[in-house]
């Protein structure tokens, strides 16, 4: 097994989870340089992680260190920029979600790691959450059938603005922030989706973008499903960070339910699990559920590599993502449902 020799750039508030993670597999990779614009940010996470160079230049660590991947846990904003460095480095890059903040820049990224011939992945940790693993595992299996409908909520009142307060700055917002999450996971049970229909509430006041949306669509199989997505929900107990899912099938369903329960109705036999996390001595409530797939998302990544194999959330993959996403923002304008883009 070799082991690879990593970079991460953006050593903010969730950069401290992929760093952990990192360490949990430490025996297949090494972060050996950390960059951030500000500089203490950088110096910091190299110092707390026991890593050896930091920068505030994200070109001189690549031409300095070569790695063999780089880890971007940056915003959006950013993500064209540092991927297009990568792929003129001719370095693997995985990107946190979104993508990238439009369509342009998603495909412009996507198709400079295509010229380049260098392996992209988007950081989708919500697919690898051990919940949604394991239902998307039994749902794949055929006991349930082929697809009909379903419905996926991500609804909580959690103050997500203390640790990330620019996102009460943007424009587009809980679709891109969490409702890619929603929407990919949908992807994963139900299929590509060819109409989209979506309607939009500001709920909290002094935020520039949407904290709520509804997203309904008719897959290519004529299944339908709903996705919902809150920053603005009033709920006890809060159920941060955890995503409701009920899948039904010609055959039976599945629900994922509060606290990783897992209920499934199918023509084999009824029963109930747990899926929960695993422990990590590191991470804790309410975060371990994100934590843990964190980790998970990562061993895919190397895996990937390993294997020279398309990672499950490529960058071509999460086009169709994103295209969802701005189907979303497209049928909130237009007041009517929207055919997501096709490539």
């Amino acid at each position: 097994m070799t082991l690879r020799r990593g970079a991460l750039v953006g050593c903010g508030f969730f950069a401290r989870n992929h760093l952990n993670a990192w360490a949990e597999l430490a025996d297949r990779a090494k972060i050996v340089a950390v960059c951030d614009v500000d500089g203490e940010k950088a110096a910091s996470a190299a110092a707390d992680f026991g890593i050896p160079a930091f920068y505030t230049d994200f070109e001189t660590m690549l031409s300095t260190e070569k790695p063999d991947f780089v880890d971007i846990v940056t915003t959006a904003p950013s993500h064209r920029a540092l991927v297009e460095a990568c792929a003129r480095h001719g370095v693997a890059a995985v990107v946190q979600k979104p993508l990238a903040p439009d369509w342009e820049d998603c495909r412009a990224l996507v198709s400079a790691m295509d010229k380049a011939g260098r392996p992209l992945m988007v950081h989708e940790n919500f697919r690898f959450q051990a919940p949604l693993l394991r239902a998307a595992e039994i749902a794949r299996s055929g006991v349930l059938g082929e697809p009909t409908w379903g419905r996926f909520a991500f609804r909580t009142g959690y103050d997500i603005y203390k640790g990330q307060p620019y996102l009460a700055e943007v424009e587009r917002f809980v679709l891109l922030d969490i409702g890619v999450h929603v929407l990919d996971v949908a992807r994963v049970f139900m299929g590509e989706a060819t109409s989209v229909y979506c309607l939009d509430q500001a709920i909290k006041q002094g935020i520039k973008g949407e904290d709520q949306a509804t997203v309904m669509m008719r897959h290519a199989n004529g299944a339908v499903s709903v996705s919902e997505c809150s920053y603005a929900s009033r709920q006890s107990p809060d159920l941060f960070p955890q995503t409701l899912i009920h899948f039904e099938g010609t055959k039976g369903s599945i629900r994922v339910e509060a606290d990783c329960r897992l209920v499934v109705t199918s023509p084999e036999g009824n029963f109930t699990e747990i899926a929960a996390p695993k422990p990590l001595s590191w991470g804790g409530e309410p975060w371990l559920l994100i934590q843990d797939s964190v980790v998970s998302t990562q061993r895919h990544w190397l895996d990937s590599l390993d294997a020279g194999s398309e990672p499950a959330t490529s960058g071509h993959d999460n086009l169709n993502t994103f295209a969802l996403v701005e189907a979303a923002y497209k049928s909130i304008e237009t007041g009517g449902p929207v055919t997501p883009e096709a490539f």
